[in-house]
């Protein structure tokens, strides 16, 4: 549990970006009504530290914000993150091979000796949370962070200048969506993990790229769609469900108030038809792209 973080469940709730020093423009929308503004964002959790993603758009609607939206804290307490994890995470009755099928395990071990991780350590978690742990190794080699995300860089600087922040999750909330998944769609989840590392995507470059460049197209396409459609119970539970909940909430609080905020999550939220721009216009919101 010591290799499972904060940082591995962000990471896990998107898919990771980690290209290198590259000026770039991610993908930036505004949704408006007559006293009310909202700029979507759809972030990357984990990054190298030399990725330079901000822009001078981006830039100029941090500085309107009244205040600033987030999947979740990025700086809780170590403690307190442990405890939810182990809580969550942590199955003390079934071990995680009682669990796999004999392809599933042999699928697995291969990707635990690369990382030389011994099979023992990873027994007591849960199918997602040893996912979680294994998508966040390929980051941790190139030197991804999750201090040098997003969502972790924008918090630290909103606390800085005292900026308002809101969330529209707990991180105890995020961790049940995967808590609460049938065990079966947990264990297609740590097998889709397990042989990606096996056989990374040739075009995984082009994919971390297309964040960078705000190519929404190709991240819908390649990920969300794909997600949708070979595992609808994990596209329903990390996109679908949370999509609707987050425009709901957005859409009351323009209903409710006027002001300029600004809103930050992963970037998948806001691909096709489900994502959260598609979603704000059909509730009638002006809705147009900005970068």
């Amino acid at each position: 549990m010591r290799r499972l973080s904060r940082g591995a469940i962000a990471a896990g709730l998107v898919w990771m970006a980690g290209a290198g020093a590259a000026s770039a423009a991610p993908a930036l929308w505004e949704v408006r009504d007559k006293d009310s503004v909202v700029y979507l964002f759809g972030s990357m959790h984990v990054l190298r530290p030399d990725v330079r993603w901000r822009t001078r758009a981006f830039d100029r609607a941090y500085a309107a914000a009244g205040r600033v939206w987030f999947e979740t804290r990025a700086d809780l307490p170590p403690d307190q993150v442990k405890g939810l994890v182990d809580r969550y995470g942590v199955d003390p009755d079934r071990s995680l091979t009682q669990k796999l099928s004999p392809t599933g395990l042999a699928t697995l071990r291969p990707v635990l000796d690369r990382d030389g991780v011994p099979l023992e350590r990873v027994e007591r978690l849960r199918p997602w949370a040893a996912a979680m742990m294994l998508s966040v190794a390929p980051m941790a080699r190139e030197g991804g962070e999750v201090a040098s995300g997003v969502d972790a860089a924008t918090t630290r600087r909103a606390r800085t200048a005292e900026k308002p922040i809101e969330t529209f999750e707990t991180f105890e909330q995020q961790l049940r969506i995967f808590a609460d998944l049938p065990e079966q769609a947990e264990l297609d989840y740590l097998d889709d993990v397990a042989r990606e590392q096996l056989s990374p995507p040739r075009d995984g470059v082009a994919l971390e790229r297309a964040w960078l460049k705000g190519d929404t197209g190709r991240l819908g396409a390649r990920l969300a769609d794909r997600m949708r459609t070979d595992r609808p119970a994990l596209y329903d539970a990390l996109l679908r469900r949370r999509n609707l909940a987050w425009a709901d909430r957005l859409d009351a609080e323009m209903r409710q108030g006027k002001g300029t905020d600004l809103v930050i999550v992963g970037a998948l939220h806001m691909a096709g038809d489900e994502g959260l721009p598609a979603l704000m216009k059909a509730r009638g919101y002006a809705v147009r792209r900005i970068q």
